[in-house]
């Protein structure tokens, strides 16, 4: 019988949250979230997971991704397991999204993207 509880995912090796920073660039000038400094947030991210010892195994991975397919609501990030979309402005609701969801669990509801927003 095998153990398929929370608990195994967090075990050492794997993450319990996993965060996706779209950072795609569009050559063509459709709108893309490198355009709205994604690649900062990303950064930011990063550096406060970090610095509230939240990264390393068990615990939370910041990653770049390419197109999320979300470009009306950019620029996005994903977290999983959850699989909750943000769309988020600046350092302020990076912040917000590390100290609420990343450490504490709670989702930002007012970061929430719209489900209809898509491509």
């Amino acid at each position: 019988m095998s153990n398929t509880s929370c608990e195994s995912a967090a075990a050492p090796g794997y993450y319990q949250h996993h965060i996706f920073f779209c950072l795609n660039e569009r050559s063509n000038g459709e709108a893309c979230c490198a355009q709205h400094n994604a690649q900062a947030a990303f950064d930011r991210c990063k550096a406060q997971v970090r610095a509230a010892g939240l990264a390393g195994p068990g615990k939370v991975r910041v990653n770049k991704a390419g197109c999320l397919d979300r470009c009306s609501a950019g620029p996005v990030a994903v977290v999983y397991p959850e699989g909750v979309w943000y769309s988020y402005v600046d350092a302020d609701d990076i912040d917000e999204i590390v100290e609420s969801h990343l450490r504490n669990g709670q989702v930002v509801e007012r970061l929430v993207t719209p489900a209809e927003l898509g491509r």
